[in-house]
């Protein structure tokens, strides 16, 4: 199966500015618009968690294609902000950004819960990472983040390695990815960036920081971007103090 977390980031500030009924009303315009994504993505809604989504597919309906039509989904979720985003602003409410996990593995689904409340829901590893994905977004300044097995599930679909990561309670290593789109749908130049920063990240887990820290410094010099100023961050610590001799190049986070 496969599993989709979503968030809108800095919801927090965004609950301060508003009054109860009005940020009632703001989340019923935004939930609205994810759900209906989900929905005609044959997926799943299993919970509203405050502001943000759970959502699976392959259950109760058998989807052969769950782990893309998770993706295709997270990306008509940040694609669709656009349209909603002056809507929202046309209430007098602030627009928002959203960070979406996808992740893909073997889950437990069924009825679940007490003696005094159940609800149709899933659980499993796989389910933890989605959700670990989903906050790690911020920390890239990326839309999505996909797992190791999403992306594998989805031949037709272009992504960009983002990182090798150990999120927090896992000690195995994890590879993510950005989707860009469908691959034949997706801008060349887009794609010429990703292989860009593909190569750049070779250099990083190769220890070659100079060569490494010319192409982001490229990358970064046609279209700023978060994800280009980690990794010279990185590069700089590193520089300092190298990592040790058994290093595999995957960054542990320590927060959820």
């Amino acid at each position: 199966m496969t599993v989709l977390f979503t968030d809108i980031v800095g919801f927090t500030s965004i609950s301060e500015k508003l009054e109860a009924s009005e940020l009632a009303a703001m989340l019923n315009a935004y939930l609205s618009h994810m759900t209906r994504l989900v929905q005609d993505n044959r997926g799943t809604i299993d919970k509203y968690i405050g502001d943000a989504v759970m959502a699976f597919w392959g259950a109760p309906m058998s989807d052969e294609r769950h782990a893309r039509d998770g993706v295709v989904t997270a990306m008509a979720m940040q694609s669709t902000l656009a349209e909603l985003n002056p809507r929202l602003e046309a209430h007098g409410w602030p627009p928002v950004r959203v960070g979406v996990g996808v992740n893909t593995g073997r889950m437990s689904v069924g009825n679940m819960g007490s003696e005094f409340r159940m609800a149709y829901t899933v659980m499993a590893d796989a389910v933890n990472l989605a959700s670990r994905l989903e906050a790690l977004t911020r920390q890239y300044g990326v839309g999505v983040l996909v797992g190791e097995d999403t992306r594998a599930a989805c031949p037709d679909i272009a992504f960009v390695t983002i990182d090798k990561v150990r999120v927090k309670g896992k000690e195995v290593p994890v590879t993510i990815y950005e989707p860009l789109g469908v691959a034949a749908e997706v801008d060349q130049a887009r794609l010429d960036e990703a292989a860009g920063f593909e190569a750049a990240l070779a250099d990083y887990l190769a220890r070659r920081w100079d060569a490494a820290e010319a192409k982001l410094r490229a990358l970064n010099a046609r279209r700023p971007a978060k994800l280009y100023e980690v990794y010279l961050g990185r590069i700089e610590h590193f520089r300092s103090e190298p990592p040790p001799a058994d290093w595999d190049g995957a960054f542990t986070f320590t927060t959820k």
